[in-house]
């Protein structure tokens, strides 16, 4: 008995999606954004399991968003001159991560 099989190779929904690749502040921004949807569900979830998973996935996303972050005020600007015209941003990661 002979049986043959049908493979699709790509899907309707693989036609949107964008493989370029993201800059450190898109990361931060998505990391950002995981966050915040992270702490919502934790806010609405009941079961035990589920509450542990989301301190999970925060606690991994916080250390994300700190890295990120950290490799943001890192970044070196090709000309030393050019550093006054750009606000230092270790401050203002202390004013968000608190």
């Amino acid at each position: 008995m002979k049986m043959y099989f049908r493979h699709k190779i790509g899907t309707d929904d693989m036609t949107g999606v964008d493989c370029a690749p993201l800059t450190l502040q898109d990361s931060i921004e998505k990391t950002r954004q995981a966050l915040n949807d992270a702490y919502a569900g934790f806010d609405n979830a009941l079961e035990v399991d589920l509450i542990d998973s989301y301190i999970y996935q925060i606690n991994s996303l916080q250390r994300r968003y700190k890295h990120l972050t950290d490799l943001a005020a890192a970044e070196t600007f090709p000309d030393e001159d050019s550093l006054s015209q750009y606000p230092p941003v270790q401050p203002l990661v202390g004013q968000v991560l608190g």
